[in-house]
């Protein structure tokens, strides 16, 4: 039995409320010896879920029960995604949530109220650790929709309490009512890639109206590189030459088609008049489910628009691009998401923001307990920054600061830490393009965890004259046997780091960095200056700069994206690839997820604990 789309919770002493599990549909017959178990669309489900299945031979009733098969994360909530990777996931906590009984004991039940089946059930199954029996709440839906999303749930399912269980019928007996808008679409197609992007640019979307598919949207956001590679080798398989659609839909990319076979599941932000998805963002293949199955009228259809169009002029009039997402246990809005941040490569903030989040596991660390400059860029990178150290007072309260005493201004100044993926997506919201991380980490902002050489070039310098003196750079540091770690700074220098365990305050790492200085400007007098003054400066000439070691002094992070054309990274590099010939926007947006992987995360070593600046020191002294 299946549940049509509703829009609102409501309160009726003729209905029961039960939670809408994020799971696979799955079908239990336990009326031979033999036990079934198997998805609506009849995939066999006793090897894939054994966990489960095993505790069928528990059971001491014949029977057939309706139910769904949760996932849970360690957070203790239900996740799709987890329950599709199974297979590389043995140990996940799975049950079997049972919430309907269609025969028992040689007879069939379905004809009976559904609060009878449900009587039958309960005293019928035995609980065991993964089979469940899922309770429900009488009348009362409003208030318990309310404890559903504060439990962050996907929603709730109501039924009508004398309702029949009619096999394959989506009847208005049974509602489904969600807090995000999510609905199958079927994959029709997929266009080529742009730029770096591997395997394929976006799928084309597709679903049955009136018995007719019909174009629904196209998307290519929701997936990683490994997930991209994946889901193009399912295609393959699927290719045809001519259009599974009878009015082909225009493209921007050219279309390969494919057989409308693989249904996914998708979220977006609404759906226009011509029953078009607006901002589709994949989130899982929907094996359970036959594409005959993603079937709408076209009367359904303008209901929904109908029902959206109510829910809007009922509110505040908001940006369309508005969305709030749930991270790290906070809500986030995010506002105009299509806004353009970077205009010649055709970058959104939607896009900045789901690049730091695919990133958050290898910059949040060197984020973590460091107050941040903030670089805000709200209108793009073409319009006018600013720069922001004070939070503001209208910051959520879950974002941590922390108060620094400023000398020059005579007061404390409340700087943002960013530790988790809602702090990023919500600095990423205001306009910042990159991050601008402290040296020093709390508890300790008096010791810096290490020390930068920032290699700034003058206009005439190239990029080849950097990679020159970032290696002399590492020569010096092997000389006086330390480990250094070089990046790209994104723009058109090279920082090198090297880790210090905040043994040292900022004045003996400054001046300790001057000294490597020194030794560097004396072996590249050509090319190189400690002079800071501009107009001093020869303007062919990479200055040394070692005054980034000094309290308050921040750099783009490791990872971070700057605000240049190209949407370039500042990437960690191992020395060996520091050749002529590489350029800064050779890592950007759309290629430093992919690197990243494969590399891991070359910078952990500078949260490291730190060198003998001494021992250095006297090796240094030995040179001379």
């Amino acid at each position: 039995m299946l549940a049509k789309s509703f829009d609102k919770a409501f309160d009726d002493k003729d209905w029961i409320f039960e939670i809408k599990w994020d799971g696979y549909r799955a079908i239990a017959d336990l009326s031979k010896d033999d036990p079934l178990f198997y998805s609506r669309n009849g995939i066999s489900f006793l090897s894939k879920f054994q966990k489960i299945s095993r505790d069928f031979n528990s059971q001491q009733h014949k029977m057939i029960i309706d139910g769904e098969i949760v996932a849970y994360d360690d957070q203790g909530k239900p996740s799709f995604q987890l329950l599709q990777q199974i297979g590389d996931n043995p140990d996940l906590a799975l049950v079997y949530q049972v919430f309907d009984l269609l025969w028992l004991n040689g007879y069939s039940t379905e004809d009976l109220p559904l609060l009878q089946r449900k009587e039958l059930l309960r005293e019928a199954l035995v609980e065991t650790d993964v089979i469940k029996y899922c309770d429900h709440i009488p009348e009362k839906g409003i208030n318990f929709f309310e404890q559903m999303k504060k439990m962050k749930l996907e929603g709730m399912i109501a039924k009508k309490a004398d309702s029949f269980y009619i096999e394959n019928h989506r009847t208005t007996d049974w509602l489904k009512i969600k807090f995000s808008d999510t609905d199958e679409a079927i994959i029709c197609g997929f266009t080529e890639p742009r730029g770096s992007r591997k395997n394929f640019g976006a799928l084309i979307l597709g679903k049955y109206i009136d018995g007719k598919l019909i174009y629904c949207g196209h998307t290519g956001t929701g997936f990683n590189s490994t997930t991209l590679k994946e889901m193009y080798q399912r295609l393959e398989k699927l290719i045809i030459k001519k259009s599974p659609f009878e009015i082909i839909p225009k493209t921007n990319m050219p279309v390969t088609w494919v057989q409308p076979e693989l249904v996914c599941e998708i979220k977006y932000s609404e759906i226009t008049k011509d029953g078009i998805f607006r901002h589709p963002v994949f989130l899982a293949i929907r094996e359970d489910k036959e594409p005959e199955e993603v079937n709408n009228s076209s009367e359904e259809i303008n209901n929904i628009q109908k029902t959206k169009e109510m829910k809007a002029s009922s509110k505040t009039k908001t940006s369309e691009k508005e969305k709030e997402v749930t991270l790290n246990k906070h809500k986030v809005k995010l506002t105009n998401q299509d806004k353009i941040y970077f205009p010649k490569d055709n970058i959104t903030k939607g896009d900045v923001i789901e690049y730091y989040q695919s990133v958050a596991e290898y910059i949040l660390p060197h984020l973590k307990n460091r107050p941040l400059s903030l670089n805000r860029f709200p209108n793009g990178i073409e319009e006018q920054g600013f720069y922001q150290k004070d939070a503001s007072d209208n910051i959520p309260d879950w974002i941590k600061t922390t108060p620094v005493h400023s000398e020059s201004n005579d007061k404390y100044i409340d700087y943002i830490i960013c530790n988790d993926k809602a702090t990023m997506a919500y600095l990423n919201n205001l306009g910042c393009i990159d991050f601008n991380p402290w040296n020093s980490s709390l508890p300790d902002l008096e010791n810096p965890d290490f020390l930068v050489l920032d290699l700034d070039p003058s206009k005439k310098n190239t990029f080849n004259d950097v990679i020159e003196t970032a290696l002399q750079v590492n020569e010096v540091l092997k000389s006086i046997k330390i480990e250094g770690y070089c990046k790209t700074s994104g723009s058109t220098g090279i920082h090198v780091y090297i880790p210090m365990g905040g043994k040292y305050d900022f004045d003996q790492v400054k001046d300790f960095a001057h000294i490597l200085m020194q030794q560097v400007q004396e072996r590249l007098p050509d090319i190189t200056t400690l002079e800071r003054n501009l107009k001093k400066r020869d303007d062919d000439k990479i200055y040394l700069d070692y005054l980034q070691n000094r309290t308050g002094q921040t750099l783009a992070s490791a990872y971070s994206l700057r605000p240049k054309e190209g949407a370039s990274v500042s990437m960690p590099l191992d020395w060996e690839e520091l050749k002529p010939g590489l350029k800064p926007t050779d890592f950007n947006i759309h290629n430093a997820l992919d690197r990243i992987k494969e590399k891991g995360d070359l910078f952990k070593p500078v949260l490291g604990k730190g060198i003998d600046m001494v021992k250095a020191l006297e090796l240094l002294q030995n040179l001379g």
